[in-house]
């Protein structure tokens, strides 16, 4: 018997009815896996994919250059606010403090 014959001789493979069609039930299951998978992957994947702020210090040090009025105000908007300490001299009440006093008191200020 060859191969052929042999194939022709099988008969057709038969599933009883319920297994062939999917019920609500199975389709529900499935979809819900399928959530649950995605989800469980996104979590996964998303400490790779964040966006990651620069570290506070080096944000703050990278002001070092500006003039100081202007170095006050861009560490209030990363601050969110100014520190009392350093509005005196973003008024113009009293003189401006080194670059490392700055640079401490916007780092005591979180």
């Amino acid at each position: 018997m060859t191969h052929d014959q042999l194939m022709q001789a099988l008969s057709p493979v038969r599933l009883p009815t319920p297994m062939a069609v999917l019920s609500t039930a199975e389709m529900a299951a499935l979809l819900a896996l399928g959530v649950i998978a995605g989800l469980v992957l996104a979590l996964a994947v998303l400490p790779f994919t964040r966006r990651r702020a620069a570290r506070p210090r080096l944000r703050v040090a990278a002001l070092r250059g500006l003039p100081v009025p202007d170095r006050l105000l861009a560490i209030a908007r990363l601050l969110g606010h100014l520190p009392a300490a350093l509005r005196p001299a973003a008024y113009g009440a009293a003189p401006p403090p080194s670059d490392r006093r700055i640079e401490a008191i916007a780092r005591g200020a979180r």
